[in-house]
This record gives structure tokens, C-alpha cells and sequence, in this order.
């Protein structure tokens, strides 16, 4: 049972963070192009899902979280676009500036909880736990009692269902003709100039769709641990890097479809080893150089593959 419930969790934090790893996927893997913004966008859909979700729409907050991510998306790819910025300095440069966003978000402070202000019944004003779509979820198995169900399996079943959807819904995107810009551009934007297709917007919408993403990601989180902090940014894009890769390399990068399927994978496996890593007493402050070391371990696997088959050709 004690390696049931450490499975869920990590599987349920892994799709937590699956949003994250697609919208990572969309913009190196389709787009080609390296987008910095993610520790700041993903923070920013964090601050503004917790703000409306305070206010008592804990559904639209994860809709707000997201047009948050795809504004910070919009700034990244105006620099990009129309001042010709390179795309990590412009990455960089929205990063930095949305510290001071998130930061007026949450009020002048650096963490705020999902609880709101209330009167208990003996009139005097106490704080109250915001409601979430967890929460409401969680409402439908009130007077069930399987070990099987428990809160974490509740939270895993429902990320699934959202995670599967919104897979699904790219899926389509992109053989749709605004995706099949947006992967025409990444392919070979001077084609796509030549071909009268306007390549500034194409790219414009890829960066945000990958942002928003990332905001979504950061949006349920948010909802799932009920707070938002302004720290909770740090090393996001190597997370996210880290799942793609490992999924490539996992289970291959067959198409698009195949890549957001990779990439989902890849965050599920990689949020497994980090539990496990936990589970033999490593300290939190390691989980940083444990994620470098999966991701240039990922990346070596192709090569080693490359040599062994050469290899074997050779004898």
C-alpha cells in the first residue's frame, strides 16, 4: 500500500505538470525555438488562477490562468517578432518582468493561500478555505471509503481527464491549417514567407499557445496545493526539457501526435523518479542536480545508441 500511494502521488504530480511539458514541446520541438519565459509564465498563470479562484470561480480560474500565460506568450514573440529580439534574451527579458507582475498579483507578497474571508456562526471573521475543481471532484466519492480512493487517486483521475483532453485537443490542432502554420514555421519559416503565409503571426500563436500551457499547468497546481508562490517558477523549463527528452527517448517522437504523447509520458516518468529519489532520503536541496543529471543522461542515450549500433554493423 505504502508504494500504491507513493505511485499515485508521483503519477498525479506528474500530470500536473504534463501541460507544462506540451507547451515545452511546442516550442522547442515545434516551433525549434528556445523560449525562456516559461519560469516566469508559469508562476503568472499560478498567481492570477489563485487570485480568481479566491474570488469564487475556482473553474474560470484556470481559464484566466492560462490568458495569462498566453499574454506573457504575446510579449515574448512581440519582441521576437516586431523588434527582432533573439528568442532567449526576449525570453529572459518577460521572465524578469513578470517577477514584478506576479508579484503586485499576490498583493505585495511573496505566497498567498486559496482561503477567503468569512463570518463563522458566532458572527466573528474567520478565514476560509477557498473551494477548487478538486475539491468539487473529491464531493462526488463523499461516503466511499476504498483505500483506492483516496484524496490522491481522486486528484490523479481528474488531471487525467484533463490532461487526456487537452492532449487529444492538440492533437487535432495541428493538423487543423492554423497548426499546420505554426508547424510550417517551425519547419522552414523562409518557405512560409515565400508561400504568403504571414509567419510573424504564426509564430506569435505558437508562443502562446505554449505559454499558456505552461499557465494552465501552473493553474492547477496552484488549485492542487492550495497556495501560489512566487518561487514555485524555479527550474520549470528544465523540468519541463527533462520530460521531453526523457519521453523522445522513452517512447519516441512519431509525429506530432506521438510527440504529445512523449511528452505527457515523459513527465509521469520523470515525476516518478523524483518520488523515488525522495523515498531514499535524498535531500530536497539535490533535486536540482538530479534533474541536470536525467536530462543529459536522456540526451546521451541516442548517442550511445548511434555508437553501439555502429558497432554492430562494423563486426
Amino acid at each position: 500500500m505504502v508504494l500504491y500511494s507513493m505511485l499515485i502521488s508521483a503519477l498525479s504530480q506528474g500530470l500536473l505538470y504534463a501541460p507544462m511539458a506540451l507547451g515545452v514541446f511546442v516550442t522547442f520541438r515545434i516551433l525549434k525555438t528556445p523560449d525562456l519565459t516559461v519560469d516566469g509564465s508559469f508562476v503568472f498563470g499560478m498567481t492570477v488562477c489563485a487570485a480568481v479562484t479566491i474570488a469564487g470561480h475556482p473553474v474560470l480560474a484556470l481559464f484566466a490562468g492560462a490568458a495569462a500565460g498566453a499574454l506573457a506568450g504575446f510579449f515574448t514573440a512581440l519582441l521576437q517578432t516586431k523588434l527582432e529580439v533573439e528568442p532567449i534574451l526576449s525570453g529572459i527579458l518577460v521572465a524578469a518582468g513578470l517577477y514584478t507582475v506576479n508579484y503586485a498579483v499576490l498583493g505585495g507578497q511573496s505566497n498567498l493561500y486559496l482561503q477567503h474571508d468569512a463570518v463563522n456562526a458566532a458572527g466573528s471573521p474567520v478565514k476560509e478555505a477557498s473551494p477548487t475543481i478538486y475539491k468539487h471532484f473529491s464531493a462526488l466519492f463523499e461516503g466511499i471509503s476504498s483505500p483506492l480512493l483516496d484524496a490522491n487517486a481522486q486528484m490523479l483521475l481528474l488531471t487525467l481527464v484533463l490532461v487526456a483532453v487537452l492532449t487529444a485537443s492538440l492533437g487535432v490542432f495541428f493538423f487543423t491549417r492554423p497548426g499546420m502554420a505554426i508547424r510550417a514555421t517551425g519547419d522552414n519559416e523562409e518557405m512560409v514567407r515565400a508561400s504568403s503565409i504571414n509567419a510573424g503571426l504564426a509564430r506569435t500563436a505558437g508562443v502562446m499557445l505554449a505559454n499558456a500551457l505552461v499557465a494552465l499547468s501552473g493553474a492547477l497546481l496552484c488549485q492542487q496545493q492550495r497556495y501560489a508562490d512566487l518561487n514555485c517558477g524555479s527550474s520549470m523549463l528544465v523540468m519541463g526539457l527533462a520530460s521531453v527528452i526523457v519521453g523522445q527517448v522513452l517512447f519516441g517522437d512519431r509525429g506530432i501526435v506521438g510527440g504529445l504523447i512523449s511528452a505527457v509520458g515523459g513527465s509521469l516518468v520523470y515525476r516518478v523518479v523524483i518520488q523515488a529519489a525522495y523515498k531514499v532520503n535524498m535531500p530536497s536541496y539535490t533535486v536540482k542536480l538530479l534533474s541536470t543529471l536525467i536530462v543529459v543522461c536522456a540526451l546521451a542515450v541516442p548517442l550511445v545508441r548511434r555508437k553501439l549500433a555502429g558497432k554492430g554493423a562494423a563486426a
